[in-house]
C-alpha cells in the first residue's frame, strides 16, 4: 500500500532546523525524493504529480482541488525544488503562522509578512528573503498592494507564485476578497515566473472568472473529483433547530469536534450558550468579537479535543484540523460553492462525518429579502439569485443530493446511497391543487390591496378564526377553510416550496410577506403542473452511534488498541508541550499503523506513513521506548 499524502504538511511548532531539504535528499533531487524524505509519503494522490511536474517545468496551472484533496503539496514540493523561493498568496493571515512553523519543523525554511509583526520581525523576513535563505514566503494580499513589497520582491528571486483560495477573485464566489483583483500584477511584473492558482470549490463560471482575472490564460486546468464519500449530506425539516443540534450531537457526535455555522453574529452567541448550556463545549466565533478573543477561541478548538465551534461563514477558510466529525447549518448557505466549502472541512481524514442541515420556510423569506435589498445592481442580484436558486434546489431535490451537488460543479456520479434522500427516499407528489390555493389566497389579498406573511396565509387556508382574521374580515373570504385537508405545518412545507419555485415573492421592506410572480399565472391559469416533495422526519435515534475514531480503533487488535491509547497519550503531552493541536504531532491515521506494525527500529519507522526525516529524527527515539515498554 502506498502512502498517500495530506493536504498540507504538519509538523510541530517548535520549528526543526534539520536542513531536510539541503543533506537528505539526493544530489539530483525530484518531486518522489521529496514527498517522501520530507513529507513522509511514498505515493502521489490523483493529479498531483502532473501538478507538480507541470509548475516545475515553468507552466502556469489552475487547481480545482477539493478539501483536503492535497492542493499544499502541489505548491510546496515544487517550491523546495525551484531555484529562489515560492511566494504564496494567501487570505489567511491568522494561520500564516502555523503554515511556517508546519513547514520549518520539515526542514524547510519559510516566513511570512502581513499586517501582525513588528517592524524588525519584518525586516528579518526581508533579509531572509534577499539573501536567498527562503524556501517559501506567504503574503497577504493587501501586502501586493504596498509598492515596497513589489520592490522587495523584484530585488529577490522568485522561485513561482502560489495563489491560495483563487475563489476570492471571483465576484461569482462566496468569498470575495477585493484585494485579490489587484493580482494582475503577477502577470505583469514576472512574466516569466509560474504561477499556481488552487481552489476547493469552483464551479465553470467561477473558474473562468478566475482565468481571466488572473490572467492565466496559457494554464493548464487540473479538475479533481469534488466528490467526498465520507461525508453523509443530511438536510432537515427546521423545527426548534437548537434543539434538534442538541439531539443529533448527543445521538451521532457525543465528544467529537463539529462547526456549527449560523448567520448572524446574535445567532452564533445563544446557539454556543445553548450547547454550553446542555454539556456539549461549545466557543463562539465572529468578526463582531475582539480579535484576541477570536484567536483564543480559535486556538482552542484546534488543540482541545470534543470542541464545537460555533460561527459564522468568517470561521473556517484554512482550517486543517483532520478530526471535525460533524459540520451544522442553522440557516440556509447562500450558495452551493459556500456550502460545499464549509461542508469540506468535516472528515479530512477520511473518517465517516456529518453534514446536518435544518433548512424552512423562513430561511427561504430571509434569503428572498436579503437579495432584493442588498447593495448592488440587477446583475449582481441576479447572481444571487440564481446561487440561491441552486441551494434551494439541493434542499428540495427528491434524488440524491450527492448527484445533485456533483452536478452543480459539472461533474457525474451514481447515486451514493449515504445521503438522506437515498437512505430514506422521500414522496414526490403533485401539488398543483395546493399550490393553486396558496396562490389564489394571496391573489384575493392583493385584489384587496393586502399583503400578508406565510403565517396568515396559512391560517386563512385551514380556516382558524384568530382575532386578526375575523377583524380583517378574512374569515368571510371563499379560500377560507378550503385547506383543511393539510395541517398548518404541512401547509407551510407547501408555501416553503413554490416560494423556493419563484412562484411567490417576498417584500423587500423586510416585513416578510407574500406576492404573485409572473411564474405564478400559468399554475393558476391550470397549465402547469407543480410537484412537491413531502418531507421526511427523521425519527428519533434510540442509541448513539459510535463515533468514527472509535470504529477504526474497534478493528484493532487487543494489543494494537492498548499501544493506541499509550501513542495518543504520549502524542497528548508531546503536543502541549509544544503548543501546538495533537494532530500537528501526528495524524490518528500514523498513529494507528504504529499501533498495528509495532516497529522495533528507527528504519522501521520509515516505512510508516505520515513519517518523514525530520519526524523521525523528531520523535523516532520517543516512540520507539515507549513502544518498547508494552
Amino acid at each position: 500500500m502506498g502512502r498517500d499524502p495530506p493536504d498540507a504538511a504538519r509538523p510541530d511548532r517548535e520549528g526543526s532546523t534539520h536542513p531536510v531539504t539541503a543533506s537528505a535528499l539526493p544530489e539530483t533531487r525530484t518531486a518522489l525524493d521529496v514527498l517522501t524524505t520530507v513529507f513522509g509519503y511514498d505515493q502521489f494522490r490523483g493529479d498531483q504529480a502532473e501538478i507538480i511536474d507541470t509548475v516545475l517545468r515553468g507552466q502556469d496551472a489552475l487547481v480545482l482541488m477539493p478539501t483536503g484533496g492535497g492542493k499544499s503539496l502541489c505548491y510546496q514540493i515544487p517550491a523546495l525544488l525551484r531555484p529562489g523561493t515560492g511566494v504564496v498568496i494567501s487570505p489567511l493571515i491568522a494561520l500564516m503562522q502555523d503554515q511556517v512553523d508546519a513547514l520549518s519543523a520539515l526542514g524547510a525554511r519559510a516566513g511570512f509578512l502581513n499586517s501582525t509583526q513588528s517592524l524588525p520581525e519584518r525586516r528579518a523576513v526581508e533579509d531572509a528573503f534577499l539573501a536567498g535563505e527562503l524556501d517559501l514566503l506567504y503574503l497577504a494580499p493587501e501586502r501586493l498592494g504596498v509598492p515596497e513589497t513589489v520592490r522587495l520582491l523584484q530585488a529577490g528571486t522568485v522561485s513561482l507564485f502560489a495563489i491560495d483560495e483563487a475563489h476570492c477573485v471571483s465576484a461569482w464566489g462566496h468569498d470575495f476578497r477585493p484585494d485579490y483583483l489587484r493580482l494582475t500584477v503577477l502577470a505583469e511584473t514576472w512574466p516569466d515566473v509560474p504561477r499556481i492558482a488552487l481552489t476547493a470549490t469552483a464551479t465553470r463560471q467561477t473558474a473562468d472568472e478566475i482565468v481571466r482575472r488572473l490572467e492565466l490564460h496559457d494554464a493548464r486546468t487540473f479538475v479533481s473529483s469534488f466528490d467526498r464519500p465520507n461525508i453523509t449530506y443530511r438536510i432537515a425539516p427546521k423545527d426548534s433547530p437548537r434543539t434538534q443540534l442538541v439531539d443529533l450531537i448527543r445521538a451521532e457526535h457525543a465528544g467529537d469536534a463539529g462547526i456549527v455555522y449560523c448567520l448572524s453574529r446574535a445567532s452564533v452567541e445563544t446557539t454556543a450558550e445553548h450547547l454550553n448550556a446542555h454539556g456539549i463545549p461549545a466557543l463562539a466565533y465572529h468578526a463582531g468579537m475582539p480579535a484576541h478573543l477570536r484567536a483564543a477561541n480559535q486556538s482552542r478548538f484546534l488543540r482541545e479535543d470534543g470542541i464545537v465551534m460555533v460561527a459564522t461563514i468568517a470561521f473556517g477558510m484554512g482550517i486543517d484540523k483532520p478530526d471535525v466529525r460533524f459540520v451544522a447549518h442553522l440557516d440556509l448557505p447562500k450558495s452551493v460553492e459556500g456550502y460545499y466549502q464549509e461542508t469540506g472541512r468535516a472528515g479530512r481524514d477520511g473518517l465517516p462525518s456529518t453534514a446536518w442541515l435544518a433548512y424552512g420556510l423562513q430561511d427561504v423569506v430571509q434569503q428572498r429579502r436579503m437579495i432584493d435589498t442588498s447593495e448592488g445592481d440587477a446583475a449582481h442580484k441576479r447572481r444571487m439569485g440564481a446561487n440561491l436558486d441552486a441551494m434551494l434546489a439541493l434542499c428540495e431535490t427528491v434524488t440524491c443530493r450527492r448527484v445533485q451537488l456533483l452536478a452543480y460543479f459539472g461533474q457525474d456520479g451514481p447515486a451514493c446511497g449515504n445521503c438522506d434522500t437515498c437512505l430514506a427516499p422521500p414522496e414526490s407528489w403533485d401539488g398543483t391543487v395546493a399550490a393553486q390555493k396558496v396562490l389564489s389566497t394571496v391573489l384575493r389579498l392583493e385584489r384587496q390591496g393586502q399583503r400578508y406573511g406565510a403565517g396568515h396565509v396559512v391560517d386563512i387556508l385551514t380556516g382558524k378564526p384568530t382575532p386578526r382574521i375575523t377583524s380583517l374580515g378574512h374569515d368571510q373570504l371563499p379560500v377560507f377553510g378550503v385547506g383543511a385537508d393539510l395541517s398548518a405545518t404541512e401547509w407551510r412545507t407547501v408555501v416553503r416550496q413554490i416560494l423556493a419555485q419563484g412562484l411567490l415573492g417576498v417584500d423587500s421592506e423586510g416585513y416578510g410577506t407574500l406576492s404573485l410572480t409572473e411564474a405564478a399565472d400559468p399554475v393558476l391559469a391550470g397549465t402547469q403542473e407543480v410537484r412537491l416533495r413531502r418531507d421526511v422526519r427523521a425519527a428519533k435515534t434510540s442509541r448513539a452511534r459510535k463515533p468514527a475514531a472509535a470504529a477504526a480503533d474497534a478493528e484493532l487488535t487487543p494489543d494494537a488498541a492498548a499501544r493506541m491509547e499509550k501513542l495518543r497519550a504520549w502524542r497528548s503531552a508531546t503536543a502541549k508541550e509544544a503548543g501546538v493541536p495533537a494532530y500537528v504531532v501526528f495524524h490518528d491515521a500514523t498513529l494507528r499503523a504504529l499501533a498495528q506494525r509495532n516497529p522495533v527500529s528507527i528504519d522501521d519507522l520509515s516505512d510508516v506513513s505520515g513519517i518523514g526525516a525530520a519526524k523521525r529524527e523528531r520523535y523516532g527515539a520517543a516512540i520507539l521506548e515507549l513502544l518498547a515498554e508494552g
